[in-house]
């Protein structure tokens, strides 16, 4: 809040020439404009800054998946290892190295924040892990 106030009172030094006169009443809906605009762009970046957080959990008998979206909503995804297949996207998924788990007629997508080594790198591991690799 101190960086919009400060951030007016920054724009609105420009204006102090203005006042009295009737050109202070037309250019001050803009200033007042673009103050809202860096106010919902700091507001949407907050939003969309939050952190996707994946936590895989690999249990002899079960293998369990929780996402927390940046959204907040908390998807899950589980089953046992023995039928999981660990399924590696390189070029036709939405992303280089797509990577996911499939479990009977489910697939979830798994590592999204990371880079496409860093997927092929987790695939090679799952499959080393489960032993289908």
């Amino acid at each position: 809040m101190i960086f919009i106030g400060t951030t007016f009172a920054l724009l609105m030094f420009p204006l102090l020439p203005l006042l009295g006169s009737p050109v202070l009443w037309g250019v001050l809906p803009f200033s007042l404009m673009v103050l809202t605009g860096i106010w919902w762009a700091l507001r949407r970046n907050h939003a969309d800054g939050r952190i996707l957080l994946e936590v895989l959990e690999l249990t002899p008998d079960r293998l369990t998946l929780i996402r927390r979206n940046p959204d907040g909503q908390v998807q899950s995804f589980e089953a046992n290892p023995y039928w999981i297949r660990v399924r590696m996207h390189a070029d036709d998924g939405p992303v280089e190295n797509y990577l996911t788990l499939k479990s009977s007629d489910r697939e979830v997508e798994l590592g999204a924040f990371l880079s496409p080594d860093e997927r092929l790198s987790l695939h090679d591991e799952l499959c080393r892990r489960i032993g289908k690799g």
